[in-house]
């Protein structure tokens, strides 16, 4: 039998004192952005044949509504709000109830332990998983408010304006339905506070504010989808007050941040149990 002096071996050392292993060092951590594109896009790949139908549901159910209030609302102030509450509906439809649901059942059937031993960090999880259900909101959303402003007969020349509006909806709505997905205990619960959550947006994003008792405003006051649809309804006027614009947009911005990052929270706190 050989010895091999303590110099020799890697790490080695004569005082005895330590194991002579150096911690072995691990690798670099994902970075955010790549991450986010990866998950971004396999949520896409994924959904793209399970949600189209659900997505046509949505856009047929938002155009329904316009042919029927059309024989309440003649114009005006009303028919905008009722178009750009239609239109925010899709959003809506998707990023709340669609996505509580698929959380939810994520959460249920252990999807998350899958998620959680990959290296990407927790906010790519679900900011991939909102982005990817808020892009197929587009087709859907654009459809209804052109076919509203033709119905009513409003103008479609700032209809760009939905470039904005709809991913910052989309960010505000996605958070808080990818946070009811994963705090709730149950999928059926999820499923309830998604549909909840959609129906809260049809009845206080789709009336017309001026025939809201004043307790039913404060409530869609609170609702983050209603300052997309302020914002969407304010450019149908001959002149828009961009700077309003701008403000309720910036709610939805602010809003969005703050609710992805209790979405995220809570995909942490749902993953370690």
């Amino acid at each position: 039998m050989s010895v091999v002096p303590a110099e020799a071996r890697p790490g080695g050392s004569r005082s005895g004192t330590g194991t002579g292993r150096e911690p072995a060092e691990l690798g670099p951590r994902a970075r955010l952005w790549p991450s986010l594109a990866a998950v971004y896009r396999a949520q896409l790949s994924r959904a793209r044949v399970a949600r189209i139908p659900l997505l046509f549901v949505a856009t047929f159910q938002s155009v329904g509504i316009l042919v029927m209030m059309r024989g309440v609302v003649d114009g005006g102030s009303e028919a905008e709000s009722v178009v750009a509450g239609s239109a925010v509906l899709v959003v809506a439809f998707v990023a709340l109830n669609l996505l509580a649901q698929y959380f939810g059942q994520l959460r249920a059937s252990g999807g998350l332990d899958h998620y959680a031993t990959l290296p990407v960090p927790p906010a790519a999880v679900v900011l991939g998983a909102a982005g990817a259900y808020a892009s197929f909101t587009v087709p859907g959303t654009v459809l209804t408010a052109v076919f509203g402003c033709v119905l009513f007969g409003l103008p479609l020349a700032h209809l760009w304006v939905l470039v904005a509006v709809i991913p910052l909806a989309g960010a505000a709505l996605s958070g808080l339905g990818a946070a009811c997905g994963l705090l709730a205990p149950r999928p059926e619960l999820a499923t309830v506070l998604g549909q909840l959550g959609m129906s809260a947006a049809l009845l206080l994003g789709v009336l017309p504010p001026e025939r809201m008792p004043e307790a039913v405003r404060l409530l869609r006051d609170l609702l983050p989808s209603t300052y997309g649809v302020e914002a969407l309804a304010r450019t149908f006027g001959p002149r828009p007050d961009w700077a309003f614009v701008i403000g309720d947009l910036a709610v939805c911005a602010g809003v969005g941040v703050a609710s992805l990052a209790v979405a995220t929270w809570a995909y942490r706190r749902a993953a370690v149990r």
